[in-house]
């Protein structure tokens, strides 16, 4: 079926130009919308649709997109996580494309489960799931395409999570994020816990809130053959939610100083 036709004049035109003043491009091929300047100068300028790199825009709009930033990313070298984005029916309608949850599900199953489906924008960890199966890969994308027309689907990578902070190639700031997570004591539920936890995170001022029915957390904890009632043990420690994200509940660990230099 025919991709239905995009507007990459921009790009076009930058091509024609660029060589005027030794500069080269970079343009993402698939919808050839998004691109890359690369000055003789070695400074890198963005673009996506009419958005230049002017004052950072057309960067910051790469940025906004998963996709186009690991495909750049990964033009300068970079390691990044394998990954397909795939869209919701009407978007699929829309480009004239067929890649929806179907073949999202025929792709999971190619680079096995379970992966990581998240909305292709966005941030704070908002919609991002892990799926053990088709079935929780298609109720996954069933929520994610009610926050946005195109989800990611990747492979699943391993490790600890840091979000560093570097202003002028000098590292300020560095910390571990640590996903939502409860401490048995031996007689509250789980449920309970969490509450416990709700009411620390308001007497230390931050805003996040807690939702016990979020589905993504009934998946870990049946993962886990435990549910809300469950009571842990004292002193065991569980992980309810996948990724570490401060906005959802995960704990942030101070390592600048013990950070390795690499």
């Amino acid at each position: 079926m025919k991709k239905k036709e995009t507007s990459p004049l921009i790009g076009d035109i930058i091509k024609k130009i660029a060589p005027r003043i030794g500069a080269s491009v970079v343009i993402e091929p698939e919808w050839g919308i998004a691109g890359q300047i690369t000055f003789k100068n070695g400074l890198k300028s963005y673009f996506r649709f009419n958005s230049i790199g002017i004052n950072t825009l057309g960067a910051a709009e790469i940025s906004k997109d998963k996709d186009y930033a690991n495909f750049f990313m990964r033009k300068m070298g970079y390691p990044t996580i394998p990954g397909k984005t795939f869209y919701s029916k009407t978007h699929c309608e829309s480009l004239g494309v067929k890649r929806g949850m179907q073949e999202a599900c025929l792709y999971a199953k190619k680079i096995g489960f379970p992966v990581i489906a998240k909305p292709n924008s966005g941030s704070q960890g908002k919609g991002v799931h892990l799926a053990r199966g088709d079935k929780e890969l298609r109720s996954a994308l069933a929520s994610i395409f009610k926050l946005d027309k195109v989800a990611l689907v990747q492979e699943v990578v391993r490790g600890d999570d840091y979000r560093i902070v570097v202003l002028d190639d000098r590292v300020i700031s560095a910390y571990r994020r640590i996903p939502l997570n409860v401490i048995g004591d031996g007689t509250s539920t789980i449920l309970q816990l969490l509450k416990k936890k709700q009411r620390e995170f308001i007497a230390a001022s931050r805003d996040t809130r807690l939702n016990p029915s979020d589905p993504r957390i009934r998946n870990r904890l049946r993962s886990l053959h435990l549910n809300l009632r469950s009571v842990l043990p004292q002193g065991e420690k569980i992980f309810l939610l996948d990724n570490a994200n401060l906005s959802s509940g995960g704990d942030a660990v101070d390592v600048t100083n013990t950070l390795h230099p690499g």
